[in-house]
């Protein structure tokens, strides 16, 4: 699947970019959109023509804070140069858009779901968001952002990913050291995702998933959350599987690691544990993977780890836990030393998580108007101020 990625904010900046120090096969495209200089500055993979600095007349290249409506009407009021780079990269032989930012700052939260609705105003291919959310302890004003952006993005795109930073961060983890392995994580889970259907060195898979099956799984719009799942390759393992009497038996180990290899049945129960782990694990959004409208399934690794039986057998599962009926499932076959499996729940229909985020960010605007008005009548009488 080609995917033409543009990366709003800090945040989403810095996922792009390792998105295409990743993309070794050419098939990303990549263009990152800040009103911060030194953000755009710090990225190390993404060609200076390609990185957008909006907003310098206004806030002198020193970012907008938190103030997503700044950045919403920066955006708006520089939608023509961005058009203009993205046309400049090429589009023509893209499948898709999608556009990465995080949620509970300024530009990216503010930027983003202007461009989205700008894209898809534009060209006919899907325009996606993958939107991350804030952790808690960022604070009520970042909730509050990411309400706000959430709602709009969910509107205008045609379908949202949301990778949810609070379910990710570990106990004692500073801020920093968790985005930087969260953005890790987005980039393994889609990179492997968006590079399925593919023509790769050993060819195309058995049961093919390519660009179509993507976007049918994603065209219900709404909001969309994924697991991923990894374990080690049989014939790898059996490889490392060395002692003292190695050369004396090595004939043997050979004959065993073939005859393994070799065995469906191992293949198939591996399959349906790799595509539970990946439901039923840390998907990107926690939620209640039941109310899902559809679902995609795609198992990657080596061609002779690939089993029909097991993806059929787990395509059955995962139709049973979700509440749609449409499922699809393939394999891309890649060489390395581990099999893994994605599984795209589309469409969610409750995430207590963003219920939450939702009523946190009522409160915090009736704690903002009310902190407002009190700041107001506090000057109200007594003292004349210097001017009108």
């Amino acid at each position: 699947m080609r995917v033409f990625f543009i990366g709003f904010g800090q945040a989403g900046g810095k996922v792009v970019d390792m998105f295409m120090e990743q993309d070794k096969s050419n098939l990303f495209r990549g263009l990152v959109v800040n009103t911060a200089r030194t953000d755009l500055i710090g990225l190390k993979n993404i060609p200076m023509k390609n990185r957008i600095l909006i907003g310098q007349t206004v806030v002198k290249g020193h970012g907008v804070g938190t103030d997503n409506a700044m950045g919403a009407k920066l955006t708006k009021d520089e939608i023509d140069s961005i058009v203009t780079a993205i046309e400049s990269i090429g589009t023509s032989d893209i499948d898709a858009f999608v556009v990465i930012a995080g949620l509970g700052g300024g530009t990216g939260s503010g930027g983003s779901p202007v461009l989205v609705r700008h894209l898809k105003g534009l060209y006919h291919e899907p325009v996606y968001a993958l939107g991350i959310l804030p952790s808690v302890e960022e604070g009520r004003l970042y909730t509050y952002n990411a309400a706000r952006s959430l709602t709009t993005l969910v509107n205008e795109a045609d379908n949202t990913f949301i990778f949810d930073n609070g379910a990710w961060r570990k106990e004692g983890e500073s801020i920093k050291m968790a985005y930087d392995r969260v953005n890790d994580e987005i980039v393994r889970r889609f990179g492997v995702l968006f590079r399925a259907g593919e023509v790769g060195k050993i060819g195309v898979g058995e049961m093919v998933v390519d660009s179509s099956e993507i976007i049918n799984t994603l065209r219900g719009g709404g909001i969309t959350t994924v697991g991923y799942a990894k374990t080690e390759a049989i014939s790898t393992r059996s490889k490392q599987n060395k002692g003292l009497f190695g050369n004396l038996i090595g004939s043997l180990k050979k004959r065993e690691a073939s005859e393994e290899v070799l065995l469906g049945d191992d293949r198939s129960a591996k399959i349906i544990s790799l595509v539970r782990s990946a439901m039923l694990g840390r998907l990107t959004l926690p939620c209640d993977f039941k109310t899902a409208q559809r679902a995609l399934i795609l198992l990657v690794g080596p061609p002779g780890e690939m089993d029909r039986k097991g993806v059929e057998k787990a395509r059955s599962w995962v139709e049973e836990n979700i509440e749609g009926e449409e499922i699809r499932s393939g394999d891309y076959p890649i060489e390395s030393n581990y099999v893994a499996a994605v599984v795209v729940l589309a469409s969610i229909g409750e995430v207590p998580r963003i219920r939450a985020l939702l009523d946190m960010a009522k409160e915090t605007k009736v704690e903002l108007a009310r902190a407002k008005t009190d700041g107001m009548t506090m000057f109200e009488d007594g003292i004349d101020p210097l001017f009108e």
